[in-house]
């Protein structure tokens, strides 16, 4: 053990002993799932656990944002393969290649997967593909993921709870789209105040996206948003409108008609990110192409709400319901003692969730009785 702890420091990697994963104590007992469906610690020790990216050699990738680092998990060992970035949450795999995400930067790791052989090889400076965009940091750490169209997208939130910057600014409050070598990168939505999560639907390749609204308003106001892009151009509502149909207070100066509603209106507050469509075939077969997203959880509420999956289930483009998948990470006293940052479907058709207040990853499966 004393001699793969050196060999990693040597290569630059930080690696977790071995078998460390899925000792970390944590009650998860007081998950609560539909019937069937259990959950697992898949791997500890990932502190600050963010958006994750699977490689088809079956290595997990994970962001973080408050550790500057960006992790891999291989046969459930943890390794840090980057440190030092500025919040680099967002990551995205591509033909060999590991996307991350670092507010002003997008950068790309090549061959990463194979400096992870035994024993593991020093990784190379990643390929800078931008380093224009906005470096302020609020709403800056990002959710990026390649679209069917083989682009990039890469959303900026705005730099504030609320404020019109698309006038000066326009790439503020946005979800752009670049080539993957960086290059042509345009505007695909506008009035987006700070997405975390999206994914596009298995079956139209169409974008759907969770919005965080704004805070300040009160316990109640606005919700947070589910939102429908079935092409580039639409504009959200932020700032002006919140919601189907809230003016807001400060800057409400075009009319709510003449935005893009959301799709489904959701709790307020509860931060609603990372996103996926079910697409495997482990869960009940009435499970397949629904959404499933990680709430975050509310600081912006007497009462917190949040710290949970849930599910949304579409007919045709209609979101007919919004209900819990997981729960239990916060509890009765409202202390929360975990908070899930993103959902990824495994190829067997688990489902992993990222918990950056735990540090970990689990895995939910369903059994059938």
């Amino acid at each position: 053990m004393k001699a793969r702890i050196i060999l990693c420091i040597a290569l630059s990697l930080s690696c977790s002993p071995a078998g460390s994963q899925g000792s970390k104590e944590l009650p998860l007992n007081e998950i609560r799932l539909p019937p069937g469906f259990v959950i697992e610690v898949y791997a500890d020790n990932v502190p600050n656990a963010r958006q994750m990216a699977l490689s088809p050699n079956g290595i997990l990738y994970v962001g973080s944002r408050s550790e500057g680092k960006v992790y891999a998990v291989k046969d459930r060992k943890v390794h840090v393969i980057a440190r030092g970035l500025n919040m680099p949450s967002g990551i995205a795999w591509r033909d060999g290649s590991l996307y991350v995400a670092a507010v002003s930067k997008v950068l790309r790791y090549d061959g990463i997967d194979g400096k992870l052989q035994s024993p593991p090889q020093p990784v190379p400076k990643p390929v800078i593909l931008a380093d224009d965009f906005p470096s302020e940091k609020h709403h800056g750490w990002k959710f990026i993921a390649f679209g069917p169209d083989g682009w990039l997208y890469v959303p900026v939130g705005a730099p504030c709870n609320v404020c019109n910057e698309e006038k000066e600014r326009p790439i503020f409050a946005t979800i752009t789209r670049m080539k993957p070598d960086g290059s042509g990168r345009e505007i695909f939505a506008s009035g987006v105040r700070n997405t975390v999560g999206f994914d596009w639907h298995p079956e139209t390749k169409e974008l759907w996206f969770t919005e965080n609204g704004r805070d300040m308003m009160g316990n109640d106001v606005p919700p947070d948003e589910l939102n429908h892009a079935p092409k580039k151009g639409l504009h959200f509502g932020f700032p002006y409108c919140h919601g189907k149909d809230i003016p807001d207070p400060e800057l409400g100066s075009r009319p709510c008609s003449e935005l893009t509603p959301p799709a489904r209106e959701l709790d307020p507050h509860v931060a609603a990110i990372g996103m996926r469509f079910y697409t495997g075939s482990m869960f009940p077969a009435e499970y397949r192409n629904r959404i499933l997203f990680a709430e975050h959880g509310s600081w912006n509420r007497d009462t917190p709400i949040g710290y949970r999956v849930m599910m949304v289930r579409l007919e045709g483009n209609k979101a007919v319901s919004y209900e819990p998948f997981a729960e239990g990470w916060l509890r009765k006293d409202g202390k929360a003692w975990g908070r899930p940052a993103d959902v990824l479907v495994m190829p067997d058709g688990a489902l992993l969730v990222s918990d950056d207040e735990a540090g970990v990853i689990y895995r939910i499966t369903y059994r059938k009785g």
